[in-house]
């Protein structure tokens, strides 16, 4: 049976920050789950804490983090600007930072390269999706480039309220774009993007990683439409190390050199998902081979039209 012990290992952010490899998401804990997911974390050893405006329980994920009593020092923290925000990434931090009960954020990312409209939200709730009049897509503002917000993001290192400034779901192209920019001052600390054995985005780490960029993997266990963990290469692998197949999956991304996010609401798998083994050059080949057998497959795929997402 391979030794599994709390994943302690840490990445060097282009700012000099350390960031820990392995951290909780917190998409979809709706309702009480947040508080109880990252309360639970916590207290099993996790060191960070990954989160969104969008995502509706900042003000869990805050309490959690108080009530842990552990310092806030100590807890890496990531929040997102929602799409409804880029005209306006300070208010949106603001916002996020009085929901979450704390003074600053480690990490404060662009969730999505596109703002979305506004004028059709009546109940001022920005955090909702705004959608296209005839109700078929997201009603996206082509007005607006990320360029722009990236401009505004890069003024919010100088109120000591956020530590580093990333991105999410930025294709190459995009980050291109976003360097090329006059107006880039500062190169994005991570890219936060969809990363598992089904969707390993072996050309976007590359160019990242070329460029001092830490890339974040989130969704790493895949999902109904990517059966990662029912795999038979991983069950074998798991079965021959005597773990689960999370366990190989994660570690497989943190032998990667990835950040890796999984996200569950569930305690033991929670506590389990922070557990990682060495795997074996035999090991990491196959599992990097699923790919090309199965086919890529991606869970999270919005319709952004006419904005060409992931291009």
């Amino acid at each position: 049976m391979a030794n599994l012990e709390n994943c302690s290992s840490t990445l060097k952010l282009n700012t000099g920050a350390s960031i820990p490899q392995v951290g909780l998401g917190t998409w979809r804990s709706l309702e009480n789950e947040g508080y109880v997911s990252v309360a639970e974390a916590l207290k099993d050893g996790y060191r960070h804490i990954d989160g969104a405006a969008i995502y509706g329980n900042e003000s869990q994920v805050g309490m959690a983090i108080k009530d842990s009593g552990i310092p806030r020092e100590k807890i890496f923290l990531t929040t997102k600007l929602w799409s409804t925000q880029h005209r306006d990434p300070s208010q949106a931090l603001e916002d996020s930072l009085e929901r979450l009960g704390v003074d600053y954020v480690d990490l404060y990312l662009m969730h999505w390269p596109l703002a979305l409209k506004t004028d059709t939200i009546k109940d001022g709730n920005l955090l909702t999706i705004p959608e296209k009049p005839d109700g078929k897509g997201r009603d996206v503002d082509l007005s607006w480039n990320f360029v722009k917000t990236w401009e505004l993001m890069q003024k919010l290192l100088d109120t000591g309220k956020v530590k580093a400034i990333g991105v999410s779901n930025f294709s190459i192209n995009n980050l291109k774009e976003l360097l090329a920019a006059s107006t880039t001052k500062v190169t994005p600390a991570v890219n936060q993007v969809e990363l598992h054995p089904l969707l390993p985005q072996t050309e976007l780490v590359q160019w990242c990683k070329q460029n001092g960029i830490v890339i974040e993997a989130y969704s790493p266990l895949g999902g109904q439409t990517a059966p990662i963990l029912s795999n038979p290469v991983v069950q074998k692998i798991a079965q021959a190390h005597g773990v689960d197949s999370a366990n190989v999956v994660i570690s497989w991304g943190v032998q990667k050199g990835l950040v890796v996010l999984p996200k569950s609401v569930t305690p033991k798998r929670i506590k389990s998902n922070l557990k990682v083994l060495q795997l074996n050059a035999s090991d990491i080949s196959a599992i990097d081979g699923l790919a090309k057998v199965n086919g890529e497959k991606r869970t999270c795929a919005p319709d952004w039209s006419p904005f060409p997402i992931f291009q």
